[in-house]
């Protein structure tokens, strides 16, 4: 990951010039091609997991806004984090003639034979952010670093904690993960378990609930209420003494919920300070309570940028163009490695919020008062 980290970083100054690669077909229907090659006016599938979460109503207006701007028509649907749903979805557009799919899974091992059934019809398709997996049926990746952002939150309550002197100790902590049944799960988590596994191992860092491993810290759908029960149920069994130091915290939904599990136990007073509690996407809700004193950081991924990606990414593939990749390696899906575009996230605290999600137009600030 390193060695691929030092390449993302050389390449970083021309990524605006290769997420605009292939920007030239325009209007016409039925996705004929004209002299020069470009596709015009095809229609473009977009599936998304939910509308429960700001973030993929976000990235779904994001992609079809890049993709209309090219001169493509597309269609949007969301499948409420039902897989079969998304995959009924998926076969409705396959059969009304899209010329291409940008999938983000719900449940990434469910899109085995409709994605045949792409393959069949000569659709591409871009796994978009969460990787699908058990299928040779996925031409390209558009993500984040996701082990990168495992290793922001790590480092984030490292740093907080004070633990890197050696001398400060030990502080509890308790671990999240996201849902089991996203393929970016396990790279957040490891991401954040490379920072932090050195200070449980020398006991820097305790885990009392005695929850370390994967299979026992993840929440099915990212689902904040799911969290809180959990955190709830540590408290309650755990912490009977002592109190929390931290908590690894994967995403802002789950965050809201162990926050207010947290304070619910007394959590939040100046005799029971709040632990440090990371997060992920940058919500208006988690920045929010960031700026409160409540949530400690989170990580900002510009989905902006990522729906760039994915709809050069098919802009390319239907003008005959190889879509820009910036890693051919680190994605195995278990049935092949799938070429990826990845971008840097940042993470982001009361003292750089303003700058990275304000000033750069992700949040309006008025929607933060």
């Amino acid at each position: 990951m390193r060695t691929r980290r030092a390449a993302l970083t050389a390449i970083a100054s021309a990524a605006s010039l290769a997420l605009t690669l292939s920007a030239c077909g325009q209007n016409s229907e039925g996705g004929s091609k004209d002299e020069g090659g470009s596709t015009k006016g095809a229609t473009i599938g977009i599936s998304m997991p939910t509308k429960s979460s700001e973030r993929w109503i976000a990235d779904g207006n994001n992609v079809v806004k890049d993709l209309e701007s090219k001169g493509y028509k597309t269609q949007l649907v969301y499948g409420e984090d039902d897989p079969a749903k998304q995959v009924s979805q998926i076969e409705n557009m396959i059969t009304q003639g899209v010329k291409a799919l940008i999938v983000a899974a719900i449940d990434n091992k469910s899109m085995n034979n409709v994605l045949q059934q792409a393959k069949d019809a000569k659709i591409p398709v871009i796994s978009y952010d969460r990787l699908i997996l058990g299928t040779e049926n996925v031409d390209y990746y558009a993500s984040f670093d996701n082990e990168k952002v495992g290793e922001l939150q790590g480092d984030y309550i490292v740093n907080k904690l004070g633990l890197k002197s050696g001398k400060k100790g030990p502080f509890n902590i308790e671990l999240f993960a996201g849902s089991n049944d996203d393929n970016n799960t396990r790279y957040f988590f490891q991401g954040a378990m490379n920072v932090l596994k050195p200070y449980i191992d020398k006991k820097q860092l305790v885990v009392k609930s005695g929850q370390t491993e994967l299979t026992k810290v993840t929440t099915l759908r990212w689902d904040g209420a799911t969290a809180q029960r959990r955190m709830d149920d540590i408290l309650t069994k755990s912490y009977k003494s002592g109190k929390v130091d931290a908590v690894l915290s994967p995403y802002d939904g789950i965050s809201i919920g162990i926050i207010s599990a947290l304070k619910s136990d007394g959590y939040g007073s100046k005799d029971k300070p709040l632990p440090v509690v990371t997060g992920q996407d940058a919500e208006v809700a988690s920045v929010k309570s960031i700026i409160a004193g409540d949530q400690s950081m989170t990580v900002y991924k510009d989905t902006r940028e990522l729906a760039k990606v994915a709809s050069s990414m098919v802009d390319a593939l239907l003008n005959g163009k190889k879509p820009e990749t910036n890693d051919t390696e680190t994605y195995d899906n278990q049935a092949k490695v799938v070429p990826a575009y990845l971008l840097e996230p940042v993470a982001v605290d009361k003292e750089n919020y303003q700058k990275v999600v304000v000033d750069s137009g992700y949040i309006k600030a008025g929607d933060l008062k």
